[in-house]
C-alpha cells in the first residue's frame, strides 16, 4: 500500500480547522495572556500543526513529565512508610506508659521531615518542570521543532504563555479533523 501525500484542499482545510479551534481556544484565556497570542502567532502555530511530528513531540515530552512527577510522589511515599515502620517498632519496642510521649515526639519529628521532603520535592518539581515547561529541555526541543511561541524564558508570564500553548496542542492532538 502506497502513502499519499493529502491534496492542496485537504491541507487548507485542516489549517483552517486548526486556526479555528486555536482561536477559539485562546478566546477562553484570561484577558492578560489574550493580548500575548496574536493571530499571527495562532496561524504560526497551525501552519506548524499540519505535521503531526509536533503532536508527537508534546505528547513525548508530556509523557517524560508524567514519570518524572510519578518518581517523586514514589519518594514521598517511601518517606510516610518508613513512617510507619517507625511508630510500629516504637509501639513493639516501648513500655506502655511511655508510648504516648514517644509517639508524640515520633510525629513531631515525622511531620516536620515530610514538611522538608515536600519543600524539597516543590523545589525540585520547579527546577525540573515548570508545570509541563521544563524551562530549558522542553523550550530548546519545540523551538528547535520549529513551533511558534516556544523560546527558552524563565519569566513566568511568558512560561504561563507556553504553558497555555501547549494546552492548545494536546487538546488539538486529541480532536478529530474533518
Amino acid at each position: 500500500m502506497e502513502f499519499s501525500e493529502p491534496t492542496p484542499e485537504a491541507l487548507q482545510r485542516k489549517l483552517y480547522f486548526l486556526l479555528e479551534q486555536l482561536q477559539e481556544m485562546a478566546r477562553e484565556l484570561p484577558p492578560k495572556y489574550q493580548m500575548r497570542v496574536p493571530i499571527e502567532l495562532l496561524s504560526g502555530l497551525a501552519n506548524c500543526l499540519l505535521n503531526e511530528t509536533v503532536f508527537e513531540i508534546v505528547i513525548g515530552l508530556m509523557e517524560i513529565q508524567h514519570v518524572t512527577e510519578k518518581h517523586l510522589f514514589q519518594q514521598r511515599q517511601q518517606i510516610s512508610r518508613k513512617h510507619t515502620l517507625e511508630i510500629q517498632n516504637m509501639i513493639n519496642t516501648t513500655p506502655q506508659e511511655q508510648q504516648e510521649l514517644q509517639k508524640a515526639i515520633l510525629l513531631e519529628r515525622h511531620k516536620e521531615e515530610l514538611r522538608q521532603t515536600d519543600m524539597k520535592l516543590v523545589l525540585q518539581l520547579d527546577q525540573k518542570v515548570s508545570a509541563v515547561i521544563e524551562v530549558s529541555d522542553q523550550q530548546v526541543t519545540l523551538e528547535k521543532a520549529g513551533v511558534p511561541g516556544f523560546f527558552v524564558t524563565n519569566k513566568p508570564i511568558e512560561v504561563k504563555v507556553q504553558m497555555y500553548l501547549l494546552d492548545f496542542i494536546l487538546r488539538l492532538s486529541k480532536m478529530e479533523v474533518p
